[in-house]
């Protein structure tokens, strides 16, 4: 049984940072890399980051490019997403998920979603 928790969610000012945490357990041999989705109020769940099971490569939406790290421990099967200079439009519902997939960056290629964990930012 496959078993993803997010945490580390919470309310945040604008221009400040969080750090979301992703535990995973169960059947995980398939997996190759690891993503994080966001969904704001009234729109799509959209790509984030994600990074391979190996920690080596590591792919990031253009709009958090320089402002979010993702980063993986193996040891522990925690992925973290460190989130700095949040903007106010950054409310949303984050997931994570796992991918067979080391390249992918779209919602269909990734399974398993957790329950999530809120970010909200405020003025």
């Amino acid at each position: 049984q496959v078993q993803l928790v997010e945490s580390g969610g919470g309310l945040v000012q604008a221009g400040g940072s969080l750090r979301l945490s992703c535990a995973a357990s169960g059947r995980t041999a398939s997996w190759h890399s690891m993503g994080w989705f966001r969904q704001a109020p009234g729109k799509e769940r959209e790509f984030v980051a994600a990074i391979t099971w190996s920690g080596i490569y590591t792919r990031y939406a253009e709009s958090v490019k320089g402002r979010f790290t993702i980063s993986i421990d193996n040891a522990t099967r925690t992925v973290d997403l460190q989130m700095n200079s949040l903007k106010l439009q950054g409310t949303a519902f984050f997931s994570c998920a796992p991918s067979p997939s080391s390249t992918a960056v779209v919602e269909i290629a990734f399974t398993y979603w957790g329950q999530g964990t809120r970010v909200t930012v405020s003025s």
